[in-house]
Parts: structure tokens; C-alpha cells; sequence
């Protein structure tokens, strides 16, 4: 069974289907939360992500919070994840990404938080900045390796994508041909090295595992800001990526203008309308795709929840009860579990 979770406003919605029918349930957070991630091993556990209040942990799909434990020094937590791979004291290694940029590894489910402090030791940072607020910047998406467990990418926006081989005790700095300003990244489950990254410049990717990288926006014209991208976990050559033509067509619901693109097989970018709401009005989708079922892709924005079968080419709406409130809140955090129950 897949469980899907979603973070806008103050609220935390959890999207499942029981007997044929998909059903939402919506619960309050102590905070707006701007990233959200789940531990697929135990389930209902949830961590988000809040600017100016911390990391917080549920145990219980949501239901009930509880602040995460000390270590990490910043209170804005824009990205977490938990690694697919490495798990230590029965809990998969989490971390959490902050503004200012920051990166912390927990390996006790979030009690206690060790600092990467290299990260901040690269060549580039001095350039780092991030346009809304230029006196800062930021880790934006976290990346571990599921491949190779002592790898891990971040995203810093604005600064581009920074590599660490050993958990993050030492990095390498941003590469040519990738992008500045990263937005997300993804990988292939079937397919060692291969990472994609949507950033606001468009799209790049790397098949060394982030050694070399290669910018490719052709077939995106004006739609080549770009959010967030998933990956056919059945063909590494299948993506779908969230487009807009800037940031301010992007987030804010009120003056929305976004798309869907979808590239296959080294073809140029094309963009995806077919059973996709309106362009005006619509921000942008947060994405995933199925890790096992091939062609599955699944897409919630400010509009809706819509579903794709075959793999990004065309949509459907999931019938919910759409709440009124959530048409003009933007999608932040996007995570699913999938389970035996």
C-alpha cells in the first residue's frame, strides 16, 4: 500500500487509497512546514522541516509532533531527508539541511544531531547567495547516495551541487555543466551514478556519480525554471520535471503560471497538458514516481492530486474533497511509503 504525504500551510495531509477509493486526511503541525520527509521502516514517522522553528518528529502519521533533539544550530530547516540505505539503532540515518547553509546527520531517529562543518569550508561559498534574501543562502534538497551509502549531494541555493564520499566529513565543490541554483535531485533505483538535478537555470545530469555534468534545456524555451523532477523508476531515460517560466510564476498561487515537462530517451524537453489543470492558476507540482511499479508518477499541487500511469504522458485527477483553503497554498514537502499492509 502507498501512503502519501504533503506539508502546505500549517497542515499535514495524508493521501491513501482503501477499498478502491483514494482518501485525505488533514492535520495541524506546530508550524508552516517547508520540507517533509518519512522513515520507510517505520511506519507513520514523519520529520518537517519549519524557518524558524526547528526540526520537528511524528510518530504517528502526523497526528501529534514533538521538537527534534539538540545539535542542530540553526532554526531554519529547509530540507531533510532520511537515507534508503544506511540505518543505525534501528532507525535510517536522517539530515537536515538549514539557512543559513548548514548540513547535520542524526543516527538515533533525530535525539542528537552532529554538524558537517567542511561544507562550509569549499571554495565557491564565498558566492553563495540566494536572490529573496541575497545576505544568505541555504541547503534546499539533501541527497544520500542509495546506492552507496557513504555519498551524499546537497543542493544549496543558491550555490549549486556540493558532493561528499565519507558522510559528509569532507566535500567536493560544485562541478561545471551542473547548476547554480539547485532546486532538487534524484536518482535511479536501478542505476548506480546516475543523478538529475532541476534547478532555476533547468536541467542537469551526471552519469559518474556527480564526477561530470551535463546541462541539457532544450525543448524547454521559457519554461526552463525548473522545481522538481521524478524519474521512471523503470527507465532511467524517463523523467518528468515541474516547470514555470520564473519564480514568481511558480510559487504563488495567485499569479501561478506552471507546467509539467516531460523528457524520454535523450529526446528534447515536451511539455505534458493532458488532464493537467489550467496553466494560469496552477503552481507548481511537487513530484514522485513509484520506486517499483514501472511508469507510475504521482503530482499534487495547489489545484490537486493527479496520477499518471504511463509513465508522465498523461494525467488524471484522484477524486478527493479538495479543501477550498488549499487552492491558493503552495505544496511544500511531498514524501510516500510504500508498505506490505
Amino acid at each position: 500500500m502507498e501512503v502519501l504525504y504533503f506539508s502546505a500551510g500549517s497542515s499535514v495531509y495524508e493521501m491513501k487509497k482503501e477499498e478502491q477509493e483514494w482518501i485525505m486526511e488533514e492535520r495541524p503541525t506546530p508550524a508552516a512546514f517547508l520540507c517533509l520527509a518519512a522513515d520507510p521502516s517505520r511506519k507513520g514517522r514523519l520529520y518537517g522541516g519549519t524557518f524558524n522553528e526547528g526540526l520537528w518528529i511524528s510518530n504517528d502519521s502526523g497526528k501529534t509532533w514533538e521538537a527534534a533533539g539538540q545539535g542542530i544550530s540553526h532554526n531554519s530547516v529547509m530540507s531533510v531527508a532520511v537515507s534508503p540505505t544506511e540505518v543505525k539503532n534501528g532507525y535510517h540515518v536522517v539530515w537536515a539541511g538549514t539557512e543559513p547553509s548548514g548540513l547535520f546527520r542524526s543516527e538515533d531517529g533525530g535525539e542528537t544531531w552532529v554538524d558537517c562543518p567542511a561544507l562550509l569550508d569549499l571554495p565557491s561559498k564565498s558566492s553563495w547567495s540566494f536572490p529573496p534574501r541575497p545576505y544568505t543562502h541555504h541547503v534546499r534538497w539533501i541527497e544520500p547516495d542509495r546506492h552507496e551509502e557513504n555519498r551524499i549531494f546537497v543542493g544549496i541555493e543558491l550555490g549549486g551541487v556540493m558532493k561528499s564520499e565519507d558522510k559528509g566529513r569532507s566535500w567536493e565543490d560544485r562541478k561545471a555543466n551542473s547548476q547554480y541554483d539547485c532546486h532538487t535531485l534524484t536518482m535511479h533505483p536501478q542505476v548506480p551514478g546516475r543523478i538529475y538535478e532541476a534547478a532555476g537555470g533547468g536541467y542537469a545530469e551526471s552519469f559518474d556519480a556527480g564526477n561530470t555534468w551535463q546541462t541539457f534545456n532544450e525543448g524547454l524555451d521559457s519554461y526552463n525554471y525548473l522545481v522538481h523532477i521524478a524519474v521512471d523508476s523503470g527507465n532511467p531515460d524517463t523523467m518528468v520535471a515541474s516547470a514555470a517560466r520564473s519564480p514568481y510564476e511558480a510559487y504563488d498561487p495567485t499569479r501561478a503560471s506552471s507546467i509539467l515537462v516531460r523528457r524520454e530517451d535523450g529526446a528534447p524537453w515536451s511539455p505534458v497538458y493532458k488532464g493537467l489543470p489550467d496553466v494560469e492558476g496552477s503552481s507548481v507540482f511537487t513530484l514522485i514516481s513509484h520506486p517499483s511499479q514501472s511508469g507510475v508518477f504521482y503530482a499534487v499541487n495547489n489545484l490537486g492530486f493527479y496520477l499518471s500511469y504511463d509513465a508522465g504522458q498523461t494525467w488524471g485527477k484522484v477524486p478527493l474533497e479538495w479543501p477550498d483553503h488549499l487552492t491558493t497554498k503552495r505544496i511544500h514537502g511531498f514524501a510516500m511509503v510504500v508498505s506490505s499492509d
